[in-house]
């Protein structure tokens, strides 16, 4: 058995991993952490895990975690750069949720973070963890860079034309709209229900800190430099992404051909059929990422539609993922969750 441990225990990612990891066959949670909380039982703050959680939430301590095979921090940014050297000393793989070790270029990092780095020689090591891009590093890895929801999203959306050439690269434009779970679990006037519900916004139109990663990758993946509007939304649900993808095609192909064979093989990216509209609810709760793909008028100007859970493939569910795939385990285990319905 894989014996885990969680740091940060009472956000949203951080009870999604407890609900994904406790039902997990090969997965032993020995560890969950909160400084708020600590000596509280996990179950007393999640009743939903009662019968499945019997931990008390303790410390973060780096003794006590390094008895783990994996630690997962479900930390705000800044946490796991201070504690991810002393684990891997300790042969403990790490896996961030955060964006601790996510933008290769540490001063850009920092520009968008507003911190300075304390662990800038992990960057060049931490390998991104977007499976259907980084699988084989993935599986050699220590450290996992978990992506963001917004960048995970948009980046399946664009990465088969890019691949393949088909686009304008300095032209692409990614319009997102996240529930308000995305914000996290703290108190924030812009997420009460009467603030957020019945409303709608746009947000960090001047520049959003996922934008240098969304670009890292997509530059990757063209071998050139990348042009990106990326404006998010806040919508007045819960969970889920929808992000609607635009770009200017310079050679004519059959792109559902195209996006059907990129992902055949994938387990968790699911092309629709032609002439589909991806919906939020058809993903909630699961760790897939459905996509449909136009070409409105046959003009040349393409529009992916992409949407996820942003709480499971966007974070949780995805960091599940990389685990198996670090510890030579199906990709899917643990993860054949289907999508809540209504």
């Amino acid at each position: 058995m894989i014996r885990a441990g969680i740091v940060g225990g009472t956000g949203y990612t951080g009870v999604e991993l407890l609900r994904l990891l406790l039902l997990h066959t090969e997965v032993e949670v020995v560890a969950v952490t909160s400084r708020a909380d600590a000596g509280q039982r996990v179950d007393s703050v999640y009743p939903s895990l009662r019968g499945l959680c019997g931990l008390s939430f303790t410390p973060p301590e780096i003794e006590r975690l390094a008895e783990c095979d994996v630690v997962f921090f479900a930390t705000p940014n800044g946490t796991a750069m201070t504690m991810a050297a002393q684990l891997l000393q300790r042969d403990v793989k790490v896996i961030d949720l955060s964006a601790d070790f996510r933008i290769k270029d540490v001063a850009e990092w920092e520009k968008w973070y507003g911190m300075s780095h304390s662990s800038p020689d992990l960057i060049a090591e931490a390998v991104y963890g977007l499976p259907e891009l980084k699988r084989d590093a993935i599986r050699n890895a220590r450290l996992i860079a978990c992506p963001g929801c917004y960048p995970t999203a948009v980046q399946l959306g664009f990465l088969p034309m890019l691949e393949a050439g088909l686009i304008d690269a300095a032209n692409l434009i990614a319009d997102a709209k996240s529930g308000v779970s995305g914000a996290g679990r703290k108190a924030e006037l812009s997420s009460l229900m009467s603030e957020a519900g019945e409303s709608f916004k746009a947000y960090g139109v001047p520049g959003h800190r996922h934008l240098p990663e969304i670009k890292q990758g997509l530059r990757q993946v063209a071998g050139q430099s990348v042009g990106l509007t990326f404006v998010p939304h806040l919508t007045p649900m819960i969970r889920g992404i929808h992000a609607t993808l635009y770009a200017r095609l310079e050679q004519g192909v059959d792109l559902q051909a195209l996006f059907e064979n990129r992902y055949q093989a994938e387990p968790f990216v699911d092309v629709l059929p032609a002439g589909s509209h991806a919906d939020t609810r058809n993903v909630r709760g699961s760790n897939r990422c459905q996509l449909a793909v136009h070409q409105p008028q046959d003009g040349n100007t393409v529009v992916v539609l992409s949407v996820i859970d942003n709480l499971v493939k966007g974070a949780s569910g995805q960091a599940v993922q990389n685990m198996n795939l670090m510890f030579g385990l199906p990709e899917i285990l643990g993860l054949e969750t289907v999508a809540l319905y209504p």
